[in-house]
């Protein structure tokens, strides 16, 4: 609705030439600045997020996983459990995860 009274106001109130010449640049910066933005948001790239990224990384056991412990991942201390087990300081991969607890397997 604005748009439209900024139309007419430009085509009415403005000298003659210069109502149109008004409406092609401010068309002009607009364009300008929606492709600005359609090219910013294409070169942002997505991050993965959440638990799920932690799959296939590798762990520290910080403690015995018989069948449950604590793994140091990332710098993070997470629950884990191990159903073979595993000692403490043995290097585990993570194999899935079930809320907050990590399953891990002996690397």
């Amino acid at each position: 609705m604005l748009l439209l009274i900024a139309i007419l106001l430009a085509i009415f109130v403005l000298p003659s030439p210069w109502g149109l010449v008004a409406i092609g640049v401010a068309a002009l910066i607009d364009l300008v600045e929606v492709g600005v933005g359609l090219w910013w948001n294409r070169r942002r790239t997505t991050r993965r997020v959440g638990p799920e990224t932690l799959i296939g990384k590798r762990a520290v056991a910080l403690g015995e996983l018989r069948p449950e412990g604590q793994v140091k991942v990332n710098g993070e201390i997470w629950r884990a459990r191990c159903a073979v087990g595993s000692d403490a300081g043995a290097e585990v991969v993570v194999s899935a995860v079930h809320g907050l607890v990590l399953d891990v397997e002996p690397a």
